[in-house]
């Protein structure tokens, strides 16, 4: 991407179109103006300093408040005492609906691993590790855009931000947001979530489904332990776990149809203390995921079928505590091509992708349950850079770019909307 120089003279915006802008920008303002750029990824830098787990983020919550509150704007702290929305525009277009604009702003209970950064996280065993920093600032930057251009008399869409706490713990924050009345008066609902898969500059798009459930799964096995020199007198809860843990998910792949790709994936396994002892317990947790809402809700009568067949076999008596966490996230094809529409805008349709729908969850779903909505994969890989730095690990990390891309989509898609390009 160019980053030619920015020439208008507001703190966050561009009224008019400018040499060297992108295609189709011509018709839209709203880029970043070089200063606030810098000063996003200055607060993006931040915020991956301090990381703060799920319903944790104080500190976040009062950086975000206290940046809109320099603008003009009136944030209001959601009543769970983290995440905040904040209204623009309502005044210059009084009975519109909301467009909602969210970002998620929790961060992740693993260790920071990078090296040679100066924004490394300063908090042990936490980390921003699966881009919530970048929600976060991207949709801080597009709020302070708007509201310049909302100054401007050149926003006739009234916009709501969002900052929701907890995404990374089930069910999500996003449940509670709701409750707190995040959506009153909300016609639709965008997101991103980053995407080390995607360049930066670029976005990947999908009507349909694009995210698919994900439930929790812990199963506690009991039984008479023993010596190993006599496993015909226990129930030999070793191999019982192990036996769990490879057929029930076997079983399961026999039991629901092929094409809602329903996957039990164990993330941990715990039994025994001593090589000479067959312990009385085991443990082992894991996650649930399905792409559609059909196997979803089959879910947790099927998983606890299998477990209690493999358990009885091996003579260990099955507890299990099935989480329910979120469905798919269901792009509305409308709002994925407005989306699309902004991206163009400000890119070119080269810069769009269609992506693939991912096994991963995301909370962004509840919202969807009440509006129609969508969330776009923000590219965030340096191009051309063949490092691998996937979500939920130490080392993951973003070509700061892709705050530039994020703003700008945001800004696109609200300008798109208030002209009633949907």
């Amino acid at each position: 991407m160019s980053r030619e120089s920015e020439e208008a003279e507001t703190p966050g915006a561009d009224a008019a179109p400018r040499t060297g802008a992108m295609p189709g920008d011509a018709a839209l303002p709203g880029r970043l103006t070089e200063p606030l750029r810098t000063e996003l990824v200055a607060f993006r830098r931040d915020l991956h300093m301090h990381p703060e787990l799920g319903n944790q983020e104080f500190r976040t919550t009062a950086a975000i408040k206290d940046r809109l509150e320099q603008a003009g704007l009136k944030p209001r702290v959601l009543s769970m005492g983290t995440g905040l929305v904040c209204d623009i525009g309502t005044d210059s277009a009084p009975g519109r609906p909301l467009f909602a604009i969210r970002a998620d702003i929790d961060a992740l209970p693993i260790p920071d691993t990078k090296s040679g950064v100066p924004y490394r996280s300063t908090v042990p065993d936490r980390a921003h590790a699966c881009g919530h920093d970048v929600h976060t600032t991207t949709v801080l930057g597009a709020g302070l855009v708007l509201a310049e251009l909302d100054r401007q008399g050149l926003l006739t869409q009234p916009v709501r931000l969002l900052f929701q706490p907890a995404e990374e713990v089930l069910p999500g924050g996003a449940a509670d947001a709701i409750e707190c009345g995040v959506l009153d008066g909300v016609g639709k609902i965008i997101a991103v979530h980053c995407d080390p898969r995607v360049d930066a500059g670029s976005i990947g798009l999908r009507a349909g489904p694009i995210t698919s459930a994900c439930d929790r799964i812990e199963v506690a096995l009991d039984g008479p332990g023993g010596h190993t020199a006599r496993p015909h007198l226990t129930t030999d809860m070793v191999t019982a776990a192990a036996k769990l843990a490879i057929e029930v998910p076997a079983l399961l792949s026999r039991r629901v149809d092929s094409r809602s790709g329903l996957a039990l994936t164990w993330g941990r396994i715990t039994a025994g203390h001593a090589p000479n002892v067959i312990p009385q317990h085991a443990e082992l947790s894991g996650t649930v995921r399905c792409l559609d809402l059909a196997g979803w809700r089959a879910a947790p009568d099927m998983v606890h079928a299998a477990i209690d067949e493999v358990a009885t076999l091996h003579r260990a008596k099955s507890q299990i505590d099935y989480i329910r966490g979120v469905p798919p996230v269901v792009n509305d094809p409308a709002v994925t091509e407005l989306l699309r529409d902004a991206h163009a805008a400000r890119r070119g349709s080269y810069a769009i992708e269609d992506t693939e729908q991912s096994l991963g969850g995301e909370d962004f779903s509840w919202y969807l349950e009440h509006v129609p909505g969508a969330m776009a994969r923000l590219g965030v890989r340096t191009p051309g850079d063949t490092t691998r730095r996937d979500l939920h690990r130490g080392d993951f990390d973003v070509d700061e770019e892709a705050i530039t891309a994020g703003v700008e989509l945001f800004t696109a898609a609200a300008l798109l909307e208030g002209l009633g390009a949907r």
